[in-house]
């Protein structure tokens, strides 16, 4: 398993769909942290995964804090606009973690002073926009990760 996905409080089940699918065909586990911005059998969650939910390895939590205490000593890695580290300096290697927070909100700003020297962005060239969406950014970063990896 080269990566693994985290969705911290996922809130649109479309993204959350889209990044299942993503998961599946770049090898990567997905980690669903709750609470959920919607129900997981919502229709349009399949939809955005289409057939391929029953193929993917996801893992559930029920909280952050669970999250956190199971893989205390795991390697990770947080996506932040407010990060000064770019995408592309995360230390990549097989099973890192990749954690991502909520599309309205990101990452606490408990996650982020917690884990302030792990915190990376993905560099935006426009002052017009806050950020990529979600799935998006997902996308950007397990690819550059695997690039890094078989390179």
């Amino acid at each position: 398993m080269p990566l693994n996905i985290v969705l911290i409080e996922p809130e649109i089940p479309n993204n959350t769909g889209n990044i299942g699918r993503l998961a599946l065909a770049s090898g990567s586990r997905l980690h669903l942290v709750k609470p959920f911005g919607f129900e997981i059998t919502d229709t349009r969650l399949k939809r955005a995964g289409l057939d391929y939910w029953q193929y993917l390895e996801v893992i559930y939590y029920e909280s952050s804090e669970a999250f956190f205490k199971k893989h205390k000593n795991a390697k990770m890695a947080f996506l932040s606009s407010k990060a000064s580290k770019h995408h592309w300096d995360i230390p990549f290697e097989d099973n890192l973690f990749l954690v991502f927070g909520k599309e309205s909100t990101g990452l606490s700003n408990t996650i982020i002073e917690a884990h302030n020297a792990s915190i990376y962005k993905i560099p935006l060239l426009s002052n017009h926009i806050r950020s990529l969406n979600l799935a998006n950014a997902v996308s950007i970063t397990v690819y550059e990760g695997l690039r890094q990896i078989q390179n």
